[in-house]
């Protein structure tokens, strides 16, 4: 552009349009700038037309309190002498004359790589996939023990004709029908899609086309994957009668691979905890709590037999916690691994997508399939998945950190998993990271999904959700406007500091198992884009149910006497790109459990 700064803050329509306005308001003509304009004069900030509303000393000394910075008496003066000709004009995005509308699919400029020069090469694998043996099991004539069957399983009664994707398509939607009034987790139904594309599964499979282990394989998306022609509403009343014309690419590379998609599945409103617009997703192991979130929907109905395997989204906890809490297998991909395209988008630099199952290698399965770059998703990358079901975890390092293992939210189940690690010939190594602010790094989180959803907030959309207590959205994105830029560039740095932290600590270690709750790695490992493999380890009893929502004394939580008895899970933290191993080590874990194959009462 070759206009000098001070060309553009001169010449800007909202520049005019505020003095213009100002002269009108005192009766007088439009005054000119009266900077000297000799050619060659250096830029200046500053020496614009005075825009916007009259601050004063007070408007800075209130706004202190907001961004917890303090200023002079004369500071202020001087800041309030110039605002409206010096940083008003910066609005003109959003609120001048030229104020501009950013269309949903355009991404921000900076890019958050995960791959710094710390971690070194990354997908020095081979690429090498190799699935576990098959096993000759026998069909069950139970519906529902098929139902429960784990991926691995079905795929080889459907390669093996035992039963076809039609039945098995027929069960799923018969058991989402049958129970979804329980639990709340289908936003929608599709029946018809689902049963034409099984039929053209069972066509192909029968002429010798076989495509892989999701051929004929029934699925369900977390709502908020575009499905071509199917509504994607986010969980939310303001997209409640959203109908996108084309697949994510996630749906299309299932499509591909023959998957069966029978159910759009809920989601807490724009990505947020267990309510939306239907009602709150419940656990079907304790159907008086929720089931926790984001992915509320693919937890539950995971859980509970409705599909074969269910693809969820993460942010900043939203496919661990609900594995954790429903007793699932939740696998939350490297950042950059799969592509988001056609996905809401609720913050840039920290969404991912990934597969929540009942068995570890049915989510490895899955994201074998939904793995790749696309041209839509500008974060998404090239990655190799290397992984071998039968491969020895003999002398992998385990990390831990031995506080936590001391402290809630770990639990006895937490304590002993560290015996199960050496029992199948992992190493435990003792770690540690500085004493550090982490849950500053959910300043990325706020300022990014506020920009995301900034028309709902403008346009005072977000009235329209059901939840609309102090930690949920509506309120959190209203304040994030009040966010410092300034604090903002200063909490990317330390994500960087973070980045080269964790780096070093992977320097020792293979893989890091802790407490699948504990704040501070779900924090971390989520701008950090490491890979996080959540199964369960064991039971444990609640007295109360458990929210995702801050305590409300006007609704408390339901109590039990005597206790209830529900999945506890541990999560195991990866290398950058390296699920594999995380997925070698979670397969050695869940055999030494043994306690994947319990399902929840009345399912």
């Amino acid at each position: 552009m070759s206009a000098s700064r001070r060309d553009f803050l001169t010449c800007s329509s909202l520049a005019a349009l505020g003095a213009a306005l100002d002269s009108a308001l005192h009766g007088q003509a439009p005054a000119q700038n009266q900077q000297q304009t000799t050619p060659g004069a250096p830029t200046a900030f500053g020496t614009s037309p005075a825009v916007g509303p009259e601050v004063s000393a007070a408007t800075f000394a209130e706004a202190e309190k907001l961004v917890q910075f303090q200023m002079t008496a004369a500071e202020r003066e001087q800041a309030a002498s110039n605002w409206r000709m010096q940083m008003a004009p910066n609005y003109e995005l959003r609120v001048g004359p030229r104020k501009l509308e950013l269309e949903p699919s355009l991404q921000p400029a900076t890019l958050w790589n995960p791959a710094i020069p710390e971690v070194g090469a990354l997908n020095e694998g081979d690429g090498a996939f190799v699935r576990s043996r098959p096993a000759a099991v026998p069909l069950p004539a139970s519906e529902d023990a098929i139902a429960f069957a784990p991926v691995t399983q079905l795929a080889r009664w459907i390669e093996a004709r035992a039963i076809t994707s039609e039945r098995l398509t027929e069960i799923y939607l018969q058991r989402l029908e049958r129970f979804d009034p329980k639990l709340r987790c289908v936003i929608t139904l599709t029946r018809e899609h689902a049963l034409e594309q099984a039929r053209n599964a069972d066509k192909e499979i029968a002429g010798g086309k076989y495509r892989g282990p999701l051929h004929g394989i029934p699925w369900g998306a977390k709502d908020l994957l575009d499905t071509a022609g199917i509504p994607t509403t986010y969980g939310a009343e303001p997209y409640r009668n959203r109908v996108p014309a084309q697949d994510s690419a996630v749906a299309a590379r299932l499509n591909a691979s023959g998957a069966v998609l029978v159910a759009k599945l809920s989601l807490g409103a724009l990505a947020l905890n267990d309510i939306w617009f239907g009602g709150q997703t419940m656990n079907p192991w304790l159907l008086e709590e929720g089931s926790s979130g984001s992915s509320a929907g693919p937890g539950s109905a995971t859980a509970a037999g409705l599909v074969g395997f269910a693809i969820g989204s993460e942010t900043g906890g939203s496919i661990v916690s609900p594995s954790m809490r429903c007793g699932v297998t939740g696998l939350r991909p490297t950042y950059g691994r799969v592509a988001r395209t056609g996905a809401m988008t609720l913050c840039w630099s920290l969404d991912k997508l990934g597969p929540m199952a009942r068995s570890v290698e049915d989510t490895i399965l899955v994201l074998n399939a939904i793995s790749g770059p696309d041209p839509g998703d500008l974060a998404s990358v090239p990655s190799k998945l290397t992984f071998h079901a039968g491969a020895s975890v003999k002398g992998l390092r385990v990390g831990y950190f031995p506080g936590w293992m001391k402290e809630a939210p770990a639990t006895d189940v937490d304590r002993a998993s560290l015996e199960t690690v050496k029992q199948v010939g992992m190493e435990l190594v003792e770690v540690s990271i500085p004493d550090w602010p982490y849950d500053s790094l959910n300043l990325m989180l706020f300022a990014e999904a506020a920009a995301a959803f900034d028309e709902l907030v403008l346009g005072h959309k977000l009235d329209q959700l059901k939840a609309q207590v102090p930690d949920a959205w509506p309120n959190v994105f209203r304040q994030s406007r009040f966010l410092s830029a300034v604090d903002f560039v200063q909490t990317d740095r330390f994500r960087r500091k973070v980045a080269q932290e964790m780096a070093r600590v992977f320097a020792t270690v293979d893989l890091l198992l802790v407490p699948s709750l504990r704040d501070e790695m779900l924090v971390i490992t989520n701008n950090t884009g490491h890979p996080s493999l959540t199964l369960r380890a064991g039971f444990v009893e609640v007295a109360e149910a458990r929210s995702d929502w801050a305590p409300d004394p006007q609704h408390p939580v339901p109590r039990f006497n005597p206790p209830r008895r529900v999945p506890h899970g541990i999560t195991l933290i990866g290398r950058l790109f390296d699920e594999g191993t995380v997925c070698q080590a979670g397969m050695a874990l869940e055999k030494a459990f043994n306690v994947a194959g319990e399902h929840p009462p009345g399912f």
